[in-house]
């Protein structure tokens, strides 16, 4: 028996919670039912994604390539700034059933890349643009076009060319059940310098239940490499909503940037 078929069988033993923690955080809060208190069911424009920054959620929390417990009660997840965006990129861009010449489409580029089945172990990659985000240009775009017209990706704004982008991969890694090890890992794929700043975030959403705030994110190690500039405080303890850890990095052409960011207890 290995390691992760000795962690299944605890956890079907309910010994060891080891799915406790997982991908259970939703990619899109906004737009959705679960936040419509609309007086007609017009949930897509009651609450859209250009209010998610500024208004808070009542029934769960939304992020990129982040975890979270099974009831949604405290969320990590990765928000960065390229220092070209209006907004941080806290969570997934998309066209509402409104927008959109073919309904509803997320206009992102990310992938889940490897899990096991107690997420033990997790790995995803986010490709961010080093270029202002489209966000306008895709709505009017997609909008302008009509059901018989393929849809206006954001390949086709022209926001990667060049290969002006950056990999953003996130690894956890789980040293116990309540134990989260997260890795992440920053390529400049362009030709040149460019600037992010990465905000390592825990919320708490505990609005409706009993939970008591003892989750901390604390660093455990730093590496810059490649002829990056030094990451600086980068560690952070996470009691409150929406308190981060901001450590900013400007990876050379091609090269990567890696920091152990947490140890998530």
């Amino acid at each position: 028996m290995n390691a992760e078929e000795k962690r299944l069988e605890e956890s079907r033993d309910r010994s060891s919670h080891w799915k406790r923690w997982g991908p259970y955080l939703s990619e899109r809060q906004w737009g959705t039912v679960r936040e419509d208190y609309s007086e007609h069911g017009t949930a897509w424009d009651f609450f859209p994604h250009d209010h998610a920054r500024s208004r808070t959620y009542r029934w769960g929390e939304d992020g990129i390539m982040g975890i979270s417990d099974r009831r949604q009660l405290v969320c990590f997840a990765l928000a960065m700034w390229n220092g070209k965006d209006p907004i941080l990129k806290e969570r997934l861009f998309g066209l509402t059933g409104n927008e959109g010449n073919h309904g509803e489409d997320v206009k992102e580029y990310y992938f889940y890349l490897d899990s096991t089945p107690t997420h033990s172990y997790m790995k995803g990659l986010y490709k961010y643009p080093q270029g202002e985000f489209p966000y306008g240009k895709l709505v009017e775009e997609n909008r302008r076009r009509g059901k018989n017209d393929r849809e206006f990706e954001l390949l086709d704004t022209g926001a990667f060319d060049e290969n002006r982008y950056f990999d953003v991969t996130t690894e956890y890694a789980k040293a116990g059940v309540e134990d989260i090890l997260i890795k992440i890992t920053v390529t400049n794929h362009g030709p040149a310098d460019a600037e992010l700043t990465l905000l390592p975030t825990v919320k708490h959403t505990a609005r409706n239940h009993s939970v008591s705030n003892k989750s901390t994110v604390r660093l455990v190690r730093r590496r810059s490499s490649l002829n990056t500039k030094p990451m600086e405080n980068v560690g952070c303890c996470a009691k409150a909503n929406r308190n981060c850890c901001s450590p900013r990095t400007k990876p050379t052409p091609r090269s990567s940037s890696e920091a152990r960011i947490a140890r998530f207890t």
